[in-house]
């Protein structure tokens, strides 16, 4: 080669390495400007109403559901979130997020394969290797036919310049953390549903029981009323009368029992059991926890709520997405390497002359796309603004959700206090009644009057203690159930 022929050379490099450069360093007037992202929601919409009087207290502990101090309701609780197929389906997921992690991190490790091949191939007499079309001993040409054989080991390492493969793992790290807030929401919901189903179990079976005793008290009314109607003292229509209410009392005692089994074969699908498989629940009394707020909720709402925590890291994780679309507009830059045997004969593959080394650094530079790369742009940046605007709207209905609960318990505490008022009244009148009967003054008929009074208002308060545990749990929901997100392990790219 001759000196001029260097030099034209050593121009054309230059000129190429000094577009490439131009070329990467322009890449960015490719990328399409963003609108502004939508902003988070502000402090003063995580409050609650100055109008909620509700006592003041600490966040919910977990287990929650131990403060209730009833080991049926351990049980079945540890039991759901042992074999539900809820949890079996979020702890699955949560797996495949840390695979999916392992998968993208491995992008940006080292690649080494080993790699062995034979190919027969007919070289052409009008091709590139026209001359080993041939036999030409000189130049080792035994044409046409000739099995090449090829052995080795072959490299390849990625170097992420612009941090693109670095935000794809972020990314799936956010995803990953999401999805273990999301096992935590989904323990969560299944714990509350199981109390739920449980107290409901419970309560019914206390309306069993007091029905049966109304039931009892207006069967005796419609045979005391029989008797008077048939000495003629009163008419029959008295005695239907109470017949009707029996039949009530019968109807809601079958409604009842059917809402029993209703709600036993719902807690049966929670659980995942099989039709012998669910324990017996023995009766147990109702607990009536005092219902407290925190003394604010603010922030610290987003750090005890799952749900919110999980939708903050899908939110982040789309961050992280659109870093890594960003990088896609710039130059990637790899290494790949081969070091082996290569020989057109395979007596010669493994002779020292066929030895075969290759190092080839490679420069890849997106120019024109057809708009691909800024569609996937705007796509990331679309499910942002998405993901913020549902978690805006997230924050807002578990504010919502607390202030709700709040506010009906704080108004069935009132409905308790006046109702065991009325309950306490009617209890004097049935004991007015049962002494007059004693002395002779009033009648039987009377004192099953006023028994019947009374079991009347003792359905009505086990109805609002029922809705007064069923809110108390729900209040215990929508504060968390003892979920710490500051407490949290959660996983990091750094050590």
């Amino acid at each position: 080669m001759t000196v001029s022929s260097v030099s034209v050379v050593s121009r054309c490099l230059r000129w190429g390495a000094s577009a490439a450069v131009a070329c990467a360093l322009s890449a960015c007037a490719l990328v399409h400007e963003a609108s502004k992202a939508p902003a988070p929601v502000a402090a003063e919409q995580i409050r609650l109403a100055s109008d909620i009087q509700l006592a003041h207290g600490d966040w919910p502990a977990g287990p929650w559901w131990r403060a209730y101090a009833d080991p049926q309701l351990d049980a079945l609780i540890e039991r759901a979130l042992a074999s539900s197929p809820s949890i079996l389906i979020a702890r699955t997921r949560v797996a495949q997020a840390k695979s999916d992690i392992d998968l993208v991190r491995a992008g940006t490790n080292l690649q080494i394969a080993a790699l062995g091949a034979i190919d027969r191939q007919h070289v052409s007499s009008n091709g590139f290797l026209g001359a080993y079309s041939g036999d030409q001993p000189l130049i080792g040409a035994t044409g046409p036919w000739y099995t090449e054989g090829i052995v080795g080991l072959g490299a390849s390492l990625s170097v992420d310049i612009w941090g693109k493969q670095r935000a794809q793992v972020q990314a799936a790290m956010g995803v990953s953390n999401a999805r273990r807030a999301e096992l935590v929401a989904v323990e969560l919901e299944l714990s509350t549903d199981v109390a739920q189903l449980y107290y409901g179990i419970q309560t019914t079976s206390q309306l069993v029981d007091l029905l049966d005793q109304l039931h009892d008290e207006a069967a005796f009314s419609v045979d005391a009323h029989a008797a008077r109607a048939a000495r003629g003292l009163e008419p029959k229509t008295q005695t239907e009368l109470a017949r009707a209410h029996l039949l009530a009392t019968q109807r809601q005692i079958v409604a009842a029992q059917a809402r029993i089994m209703q709600l036993r074969e719902s807690l049966r699908a929670l659980l995942g059991a099989g039709p012998d498989d669910l324990p017996q629940i023995r009766p147990m009394p109702l607990p009536l926890p005092q219902a407290s707020l925190p003394p604010t909720l603010s922030y610290e709402l987003l750090a005890r709520r799952p749900d919110l925590q999980a939708m903050r890291w899908y939110v982040q994780s789309s961050f992280d997405r659109i870093d890594a679309a960003r990088a896609a507009f710039y130059p990637s830059f790899d290494i790949k390497a081969f070091f082996g045997v290569n020989a057109l004969h395979l007596s010669d593959l493994f002779t020292h002359a066929s030895q075969q080394i290759n190092l080839i650094p490679g420069l890849y530079l997106p120019i024109f796309e057809g708009g691909r790369l800024n569609a996937n742009l705007d796509a990331a940046r679309n499910a942002r603004n998405a993901l913020i605007e549902q978690y805006n709207q997230s924050v807002l209905d578990a504010v919502r959700d607390v202030a709700v609960t709040g506010n009906r318990l704080q108004d069935l505490e009132e409905e308790t206090n006046l109702q065991t008022q009325k309950i306490e009244a009617v209890s004097f009148a049935e004991a007015s009644a049962q002494a007059q009967y004693q002395s002779g003054v009033a009648s039987r008929l009377a004192v099953t009057d006023a028994r019947q009074a009374v079991v009347l208002e003792r359905i009505a308060l086990l109805d609002i203690d029922a809705q007064r545990l069923s809110q108390n749990i729900a209040l215990t929901k929508s504060l968390g159930g003892g979920y710490n997100a500051k407490a949290d392990a959660l996983l990091t790219d750094h050590p």
